[in-house]
């Protein structure tokens, strides 16, 4: 065993709960196991891609020999600085969203809400810690994986070097994930600032934030700080928020904002940031006019770039770029064919569930393909995705322009929540159930929901396309009245409805004389 004192890591503040965080997934006291001769697998990366890659492979019983390695915490930024601490503010932003609108169903609250910021922080890091244990070093120890906490990097083409431990294997698994994008802004560096792996270290709430980006990430975020107390200011190159997503979804996200006071700063570009004693200081155009603003902190939110550093993927012939990461084909395998790679170090869907996804590829592709056969593709996944925003924007296939592009015909089916009666009943009347078909078939091709709980909703839509359940299908299941998820049965009668051509109108007044 390697008896060398592990780095040690810490995460702010240093309370019981970021104590309790650490003892479970980058433990002081780990001592890394003696290697084995050769293990069947190894996964870089303890992130979600690697830990669900290691316990498939190790939990299957079969006498596999499988190697996990991870530089800094389990768990990756899921746990510790992504899904889980963002769900977790989120929370309790949409909590002051509800009392914000109390009076308009009757219910009369104070004028003055307090928030106790470092509360809702501490709730954030208790609940983090409280689930840790799940992505811990010694439970997957005790699944039968080989943890070694420390950095990997490739000897040669079946060596993996963590620290003075040689680590022989038969396959290979990068999975060493992403990390926050850092725009190459003037003076950004020196004023100082925060990204998703520092902002929830935060113990008092900054009165202005200002937040770069108005994607997914950062329009969560903006959202969560401004119902919290911060006046946030969001950032965006763009001409409206969340620019990839359905225009008529990020509208009413925009205009949502808008409500809520974000100040927007559109078709934006920062110029240089300086530090004053009022703050920093935000030089930009908006619009193409010279424009300042001052605050206190400042969250990038401009995208991610994977982590390909120091894995001397050179030596065993990895293809990758600093942008894009490490180059996969459709069964996840790396140019080195004993090597593979899963989540945001190679995929462009940078979501927990699809690292999941891809974690489960890769084992049966590593381990249960002789000679490539039956080997899974990453193309034939359909993966949803949501921004966590209030309301939620869910999506799931093709959006209207991709099919387009592809030259598929198609026909856009969409069911306002004004017309849904359990909608109408909780006030959220704004959003809708978007559905796009194949022309001539009830062939669903993609689908985008708004509405509060739309990352629930989707999953009906996401299981239709992968059972390949038309709308005709969905038009026969029954749905619980009064429900919003009511809206997709609303529009798959919809489709059934365009089936009633004159001819049929005819033959069915024809059946209705012998009925």
């Amino acid at each position: 065993m390697s008896n060398l004192p592990l780095p040690k890591v810490t995460i702010l503040p240093t309370d019981e709960h970021n104590q309790k965080l650490i003892s479970y997934v980058h433990p002081p006291h780990w001592v890394n196991p003696q290697p084995v001769d050769c293990y069947d697998l190894v996964v870089i990366g303890a992130g979600t891609a690697g830990l669900v890659v290691a316990a498939g492979s190790a939990g299957l019983d079969l006498g596999l020999k499988v190697a996990l390695i991870e530089k800094h915490l389990m768990g990756g930024d899921c746990l510790n600085f992504g899904c889980i601490p963002s769900k977790c503010m989120i929370r309790s932003s949409r909590v002051i969203g509800e009392i914000s609108g109390a009076q308009g169903f009757g219910i009369n609250t104070p004028e003055d809400i307090k928030v106790d910021f470092p509360q809702v922080m501490e709730r954030m890091r208790k609940v983090r810690a409280g689930i840790s244990h799940h992505d811990s070093a010694t439970r997957f120890r005790n699944l039968g994986v080989d943890v070694f906490l420390g950095t990997g990097r490739f000897a040669s083409d079946n060596i993996i070097e963590v620290d003075s431990q040689k680590i022989r294997f038969k396959k290979a698994v990068i999975a060493t994930g992403a990390r926050a994008m850092r725009p190459p802004i003037k003076g950004l560096e020196a004023a100082g600032f925060l990204t998703n792996e520092t902002v929830f270290s935060l113990t008092e709430l900054p009165k202005r934030l200002a937040v770069i980006g108005g994607g997914p990430i950062g329009c969560e975020l903006a959202q969560a700080f401004q119902r919290l107390g911060s006046q946030v200011s969001l950032f965006h190159q763009g001409s409206h928020i969340l620019n990839r997503e359905d225009p008529e979804a990020a509208e009413i996200l925009q205009n949502c904002f808008i409500q809520e006071k974000i100040h927007l700063l559109l078709n934006s570009q920062i110029d240089h940031i300086e530090k004053s004693i009022e703050g920093k200081v935000i030089y930009f155009l908006s619009n193409g006019s010279p424009m300042s603003i001052t605050v206190d902190e400042i969250l990038v939110a401009t995208g991610r770039v994977p982590n390909v550093e120091g894995l001397n993927l050179e030596a065993v012939g990895v293809e990758y770029n600093h942008r894009q990461g490490v180059k996969v084909n459709d069964y996840l395998q790396t140019t080195n064919s004993k090597i593979y790679a899963a989540g945001d170090i190679c995929m462009k869907w940078k979501f927990t569930h699809a690292a999941d996804a891809a974690a489960r590829i890769v084992i049966k592709n590593t381990l249960f393909s002789p000679f490539g056969l039956g080997r899974y593709k990453l193309s034939n996944l359909v993966i949803p995705w949501v921004t966590y925003t209030d309301p939620e924007i869910a999506h799931v296939g093709m959006y209207e322009q991709e099919a387009q592009e592809q030259g598929m015909k198609i026909n856009t089916i969409k069911i306002p929540f004004s017309t849904v009666d359990r909608a109408i009943a909780d006030g959220e009347e704004d959003g809708f159930v978007k559905i796009h078909h194949q022309r001539g078939s009830d062939r669903i091709l993609g689908a985008t929901i708004v509405c509060r709980h739309a990352g629930e909703t989707i999953s009906e839509v996401t299981t239709a396309i992968v059972n390949k359940i038309g709308l005709n299908g969905l038009s026969n299941v029954i749905h619980p009245y009064p429900t919003q998820a009511e809206a997709i049965k609303k529009a798959a009668d919809t489709y059934r409805r365009t089936l009633l051509t004159p001819t049929s109108k005819q033959f069915l007044r024809w059946l209705t004389r012998f009925s």
